[in-house]
């Protein structure tokens, strides 16, 4: 996106990317139908970025949710609001979007050059990259006409190194003293400490129809309703995703998260009570909890995985343990397994054009960056939105370097 404002005010830009073609993660995303945005409204919208939520505001103050939606359009991609709010590209595909983009990008004279990877900087300030043919360099020299005016980094998270996003950059800048925040798992799965039996009988298995709540160290309440994964390591879906970042933050602070699981949200506690409550006759426990609580296959293991005897032994207590099942979260799963990554490039290193203040003409966009958002659109709107941010901040850069040098 940056390459993209930077072409079209008539600015030569080259592209290097490190893999043999560029948005193979764009691609990823797409896999699942390409989430391109949300169409809920601007507050609860601007919501999802959190502690991050008036640095992000600033990107979508001019290039929001509406805005994205007719840049894709323009593209050709018409896109629809899904049930849940969701915004998708009608084909529900990646590839033709990125197609059309990359035709735009190449006809405003983009020259992609592919299979480059970053090294950092030699001595005397020379952008360094890896190449099949070995390494290469690009003259940064920060005068407009002579090598490269401006370098953009967007060099993504951790997550999902096999497309390119390795974190490898992080002791590149940081030997340059920048402040980095560690790279973290964001939008994983967690591990749990499974019995062999659940594990065998039950890994794989979607636990549908749930509602879920956390109550972290600060006191601050969490519920969403939805479904989840039952994994060989632990749990992971939709919406354990949704809170993976104060799930992460309390297994950092206290070695450990409890999610409570309701796995009968369309029953009050006392209506629960009330059905569990009649006699059992010849029934055995399993076919009592299917008949008179709908609990059967993967959450009446969940019940047994956790219950203790004195849990089973009547009604009332069968009845608040399913509505408030107890799964201890140890850890999350490694960051390379995350949808994406927090941590990144500390807000205070750049200035309000995404430059690097201690490297003058080095801006920074995307994932690399010290903010985190759930799964939804809201990761692609930041980073697109971002990207743009940065390259009209490369423009604004270069216009002062044309007047300060005469032309």
């Amino acid at each position: 996106m940056a390459a993209e404002v930077i072409s079209a005010a008539g600015r030569p830009v080259e592209l290097f990317d490190a893999m043999p073609s560029v948005g193979r993660k764009f691609l990823l995303a797409g896999r699942g139908g390409l989430n391109l945005t949300h169409a809920e409204s601007g507050d609860r919208f601007l919501s999802r970025y959190g502690a991050r939520r008036e640095q992000v505001g600033k990107w979508l103050e001019s290039f929001g949710p509406e805005h994205l939606r007719r840049w894709a359009g323009e593209l050709g991609i018409e896109t629809f609001v899904g049930s849940s709010g969701r915004v998708f590209p009608r084909e529900m595909k990646a590839a033709p979007l990125l197609r059309a983009w990359l035709h735009r990008l190449r006809a405003a004279g983009v020259t992609i050059h592919a299979r480059h990877r970053w090294l950092g900087w030699d001595a005397y300030g020379a952008l360094r990259f890896a190449t099949p043919n070995g390494e290469s360099k690009v003259i940064r020299s920060g005068i407009p006409g002579d090598g490269a005016g401006a370098t953009v980094l967007a060099l993504g998270g951790g997550s999902w190194a096999r497309l390119g996003s390795d974190g490898a950059w992080v002791p590149l800048l940081r030997e340059r003293g920048i402040a980095v925040a560690a790279l973290r798992p964001a939008n994983c799965g967690f591990d749990v400490a499974w019995t062999e039996h659940l594990r065998n009988r039950f890994a794989g298995t979607p636990v549908k129809s749930v509602a879920v709540g956390f109550v972290s160290p600060d006191g601050a309440v969490t519920k969403r309703e939805g479904e989840f994964l039952v994994t060989r390591d632990g749990i992971e879906g939709s919406l354990i995703y949704a809170l993976s970042a104060p799930l992460r933050d309390c297994i950092e602070a206290t070695g450990s998260a409890l999610l409570q699981v309701d796995l009968a949200p369309g029953r009050t506690l006392r209506r629960l009570t009330e059905d569990l409550a009649h006699p059992r006759g010849r029934d055995s426990l399993a076919n009592h909890l299917r008949r008179r609580a709908g609990i059967d296959g993967v959450k009446a293991a969940l019940v047994h995985e956790f219950a203790t005897p004195d849990q089973l032994a009547t009604s009332e207590t069968l009845a608040a343990l399913i509505k408030a099942l107890p799964i201890r979260l140890l850890a999350p799963r490694p960051l390379d397994e995350a949808i994406s990554s927090a941590g990144g490039i500390e807000f205070g290193e750049v200035d309000e054009n995404m430059m690097l203040r201690a490297l003058p003409g080095t801006f920074c966009a995307g994932e690399m960056l010290d903010w985190e958002a759930p799964t939804g659109g809201y990761l692609l709107t930041a980073c697109i939105a971002g990207g743009r941010a940065a390259g009209l901040g490369v423009l604004r850069w270069l216009a002062g370097q044309d007047a300060t040098s005469g032309r």
